[in-house]
């Protein structure tokens, strides 16, 4: 059994990391700290939501976050 994929991205600042659940059905959301701690992001991501989705998912979800000097949802590698 493999570990899910993880797409991790920066949030007009804020650091996220989102992976299929368990179960493969849903997303599970983590908010990650400087200090490389990771907790629940207190979000949710619609299971149908497709990987290459998640970026502007994020920016709709979080466009209220956006200042002019960090306006962008960039995915992390």
């Amino acid at each position: 059994m493999t570990a899910p994929q993880e797409y991790r991205f920066n949030v007009f600042g804020n650091l996220f990391a989102i992976r299929r659940d368990a179960a493969g059905t849903g997303w599970e959301t983590f908010a990650l700290g400087n200090e490389g701690k990771r907790r629940p992001g207190g979000f949710v991501v619609p299971e149908f939501v497709p990987p290459d989705g998640l970026a502007q998912y994020l920016a709709d979800l979080f466009h209220e976050s956006a200042k002019r000097r960090n306006d962008k949802v960039v995915r992390i590698d």
